[in-house]
């Protein structure tokens, strides 16, 4: 290949991918995309009883531990609305926007607490079930489905026609079940899953309005002009400073978080590569990520202290050499909560058996299955020789069985195969053969069927 050629070789990829990229040709008009932004951001009237009855859904799909219960009340949440009116507001300089996008956010944020809580107060139901506990520590993978989804929203929300992102991204970024959780801490008292659920909306909120601001900067939407040029250096002022001050938290916990996250997934390799051991098994791994303790139960025949002091020495080379690990082997005593540990254990082997007796609940239901279709065929053994032979004379006598024909499913067949012996007066011609089957199985109601006769 020439230089030239090359060089037009890169300038067509260029403008192949140009095109496949562009955001800017099916983009809608700035004036579409401000009254459509604008028109979402208000928590009033139907939005705030949309909201209420989301919030109560959503309190009760966590509450019964029901997946597919929180994704509808995040499908009918209106609290993308105000989120992305507040990145939108900053990303064209309109300070009022923003500041009336952050008062309808609020408004929601406090009525879905005061519903959430007011519910969760009056269930019988206090148990923290999975799908509650999930949304009680957030992670650094929050935060990038916070950006990412945002991104796509906004994305969404600025073309021609408008599309179904909005309700993947308010799924995605899970706004509601954290904002419900939060209502379960206030009414059970449980302050750490209030504010780590609490913590886990104010993640999504922030950087969905994030990735707003960056889209809108991007497309160079028409920003507001301001008659008076100190209110607009004064506006301008207020939302850098807002957006500062929304950023370096948001930023330092979530460089926290991906921390914390890389010290977990160092720890969980190194308990699974150090402390596997022929006749002893890890019972619960305890990870302090902030304080960097790890405690590892194990239950089975003793490891002598010599062999895990030997095993806590190549820690550093795992990467964990500010870490102290403690082992407890078979209920030691120490600052730890055995009733905990024996929880999981029970928790654990119940699960196990729960898991076989599955297993042996299907067997049986598949055996009854069985049974009940021969005895529903029992009557067919003895009524149907009689009837053969006053429906068809040649028939001198007849014997009716049945066997299980395994290749019958891919034929969409009955598996139950019918099998017909006859002893016949001379010959049957191919039409009769095929009358018996055709009776037979309009009869017995089995397409399965096959006939023999001497």
């Amino acid at each position: 290949m020439t230089e030239l050629q090359e060089h037009r070789f890169w300038l067509n990829a260029k403008e192949i991918l140009r095109d496949r990229l562009s955001l800017t040709e099916d983009k809608a008009d700035d004036d579409v995309i401000d009254e459509r932004i604008r028109g979402d951001i208000h928590m009033k009237g139907a939005n705030l009883w949309i909201l209420m009855f989301a919030i109560l859904v959503a309190s009760v799909g966590l509450n019964v531990n029901s997946t597919a219960v929180i994704i509808g009340a995040m499908l009918i949440s209106p609290l993308m609305g105000p989120i992305m009116g507040i990145g939108y507001g900053a990303g064209i300089n309109d300070f009022s926007l923003i500041n009336r996008a952050f008062k309808n956010l609020a408004i929601a944020t406090l009525i879905g607490l005061l519903t959430s809580t007011l519910y969760f107060l009056i269930s019988p139901l206090d148990t923290a079930q999975s799908e509650l506990l999930a949304r009680t520590t957030p992670t650094a993978w929050d935060v990038l489905i916070g950006l990412f989804g945002g991104l796509a929203g906004i994305v969404g929300v600025t073309r021609k026609e408008k599309s179904n992102v909005i309700p993947g991204v308010a799924i995605a970024t899970a706004l509601m079940p954290p904002l419900c959780t939060a209502g379960f801490g206030l009414a059970t008292g449980h302050w750490s899953y209030f504010f780590g659920a609490f913590y886990l909306y104010t993640i999504n909120f922030v950087f969905i309005a994030l990735s707003a601001f960056i889209i809108v900067r991007a497309f160079n939407v028409t920003e507001k002009k301001y008659v008076d040029p100190d209110l607009a250096k004064r506006a301008q002022r207020y939302i850098v400073a807002i957006a500062i001050i929304t950023m370096l938290p948001s930023s330092y916990l979530a460089y926290q978080l991906v921390g914390e996250e890389v010290f977990k997934g160092k720890v969980t390799a190194f308990v699974n590569d150090q402390l596997n051991f022929p006749n002893t098994n890890v019972a619960q791994v305890k990870i302090d990520a902030k304080t960097h303790k790890i405690k590892v139960f194990l239950i089975g025949d003793h490891v002598p202290q010599s062999e895990l002091d030997n095993i806590a020495s190549r820690m550093a080379n795992a990467g964990l050499d500010k870490a102290l690990l403690k082992v407890y082997q078979n209920g030691e005593r120490d600052d730890v909560d055995i009733s905990t540990l024996k929880t999981d254990i029970v928790a654990d082997l119940y699960q196990n058996s729960q898991e076989r007796l599955d297993i042996k609940e299907k067997e049986i239901a598949n055996l009854k299955n069985k049974l009940r279709l021969m005895n529903n065929n029992i009557d067919y053994f003895s009524s149907v020789p009689d009837e053969l032979q006053t429906l068809f004379p040649k028939v001198k006598r007849s014997i009716l069985s049945q066997s299980y024909d395994p290749k019958a499913a891919d034929q969409n067949l009955s598996t139950t195969q019918l099998i017909l012996n006859l002893d016949v007066k001379g010959r049957l011609s191919k039409k009769e053969q095929e009358q018996i089957k055709e009776w037979l199985k309009k009869r017995t109601k089995n397409n399965n069927v096959e006939l023999f006769y001497d």
